[in-house]
């Protein structure tokens, strides 16, 4: 479990390096990043709305869509992973590997899409096209299946009201391993997660539109990247009911 979490790691390094040595590429990076979190943030607009689902759909956006910066984050993971197998639950290094491997693949796919561009800007036209240029349907649904393999792991966690009490009382051990980002990651997953009281609904409308988005990424549709969004009724809250 190591060294395959530092291997993703060690990719993701690797990314950040070839933009650093290269700042057009960097600019270029930021463009798709920024697309594809506005993309998101249309697309999930009802659920950022909704009472119950807005912290989850915000938690996807900025800890799994958005362009932050996770370098911190990153760092902290690549210095300290044995500290990590030991101070954590299994479970918990279990979610990690995942996060950094969906962080390898997608900043790999980032990169390639900002090599296709022309200038750092970008329309759902110029989307489709470096998409096409790129990307393989294969590593389209992995993105999705990790995506969705880390919110059930995190909704799995609120079952289980001791990993909760665990995960307060390593915030001071875990602040002094240098693993405070990855602290922060994992209670507020955990929080966001046991508000909505359940996520069944939320991650099967999350994958039913991501699997959408994506054929039509490679129907090359770039109409339908824009418009199509499945309704998602879940019971009293009114998901899908924004024209």
């Amino acid at each position: 479990m190591q060294a395959e979490i530092l291997g993703f790691l060690q990719q993701v390094e690797a990314e950040r390096r070839r933009r650093a040595a290269d700042p057009a590429l960097e600019a270029r990076v930021q463009a798709v990043k920024s697309y594809q979190q506005a993309r998101f943030s249309r697309s999930y607009a009802d659920l950022l709305a909704s009472t119950r689902y807005a912290g989850a759909a915000r938690f996807f956006l900025e800890e799994l869509y958005g362009p932050g910066d996770f370098s911190e984050r990153d760092a902290q993971f690549a210095r300290v992973v044995p500290a990590l197998t030991r101070l954590f639950p299994a479970e918990v290094v279990k979610t990690v590997r995942l996060l950094a491997e969906l962080h390898a693949i997608s900043e790999q796919l980032d990169s390639a899409m900002a090599g296709q561009l022309a200038v750092p800007q970008l329309s759902a036209q110029g989307y489709v096209r470096a998409w096409q240029a790129v990307a393989q349907p294969r590593y389209r649904q992995q993105q999705i299946d990790l995506t969705m393999a880390i919110g059930a792991a995190l909704d799995g966690y609120t079952r289980k009201p001791l990993l909760r009490q665990a995960l307060r009382m390593m915030r001071g051990p875990a602040s002094a391993a240098g693993l405070s980002a990855l602290q922060h990651f994992l209670e507020t997953g955990f929080d966001t997660f046991k508000a909505m009281k359940g996520s069944g609904e939320f991650l099967a409308c999350v994958r039913e539109r991501e699997e959408a988005f994506a054929r039509a990424l490679f129907a090359a549709d770039a109409g339908a990247l824009e418009l199509s969004r499945p309704a998602c009724p879940t019971g009293d809250d009114p998901l899908g009911q924004l024209p």
